[in-house]
C-alpha cells in the first residue's frame, strides 16, 4: 500500500477548509482515512498544526483536531539524525528539509504538498493533492 507523507499544508487545507484547494487535499486525506493509502504526519507537524488551530478557534478545538488527526495518521518520528540530515541538505527552508528527511526515514513513498518547488532537489516523489489522488488512482 502507498505510504504517503502530507505536508501541513494540505492536512490545514483540510481543517480550516481553505478554498481553492479544499477538495483535492480532502480527497488525499479521504483517501488515508478509507485505508486506501497509509498517511503520515512528521512529529513537528502535529506541534505547528495544533498552534495554528488554537490560533483559528481555542485550545479545545485545537485538542480535540489533533485527537483525530491521530487516529488517520502515523507519526514520521523527527530525532536528532533526522535533524542533522535535513541541515546537512542546506535548503532555504529547513523546516521543508526536516519533513523531507523524516519521510525517507518513515519510508513514505510520496510527499504530498502544496509547494512542490519547495522539495525539487529531494530523491523522494514530490506530488500535489491533485498528483497524490491519481497516484492512488494508479495505485502508484
Amino acid at each position: 500500500m502507498i505510504r504517503l507523507l502530507l505536508d501541513i499544508n494540505i492536512v490545514l487545507d483540510v481543517l480550516l477548509r481553505r478554498e481553492p484547494h479544499l477538495a483535492a487535499s480532502r480527497a488525499v486525506f479521504q483517501s488515508i482515512e478509507r485505508k486506501e493509502a497509509v498517511g503520515y504526519l512528521s512529529a513537528h507537524a502535529f506541534t505547528t498544526i495544533w498552534y495554528l488551530l488554537r490560533k483559528a478557534g481555542g485550545p479545545a478545538h485545537a485538542n480535540a483536531r489533533l485527537a483525530d488527526l491521530h487516529t488517520v495518521f502515523g507519526v514520521a518520528p523527527v530525532d536528532e539524525s533526522v535533524l542533522v540530515e535535513a541541515l546537512a541538505l542546506g535548503w532555504v527552508d529547513y523546516e521543508d528539509a526536516v519533513t523531507a528527511v523524516a519521510a525517507r526515514h518513515a519510508r513514505c513513498d510520496a510527499i504530498v504538498t502544496r509547494d512542490p518547488r519547495g522539495f525539487v532537489r529531494f530523491t523522494l516523489p514530490v506530488v500535489d493533492a491533485a498528483g497524490a489522488v491519481a497516484l492512488l488512482q494508479r495505485g502508484l
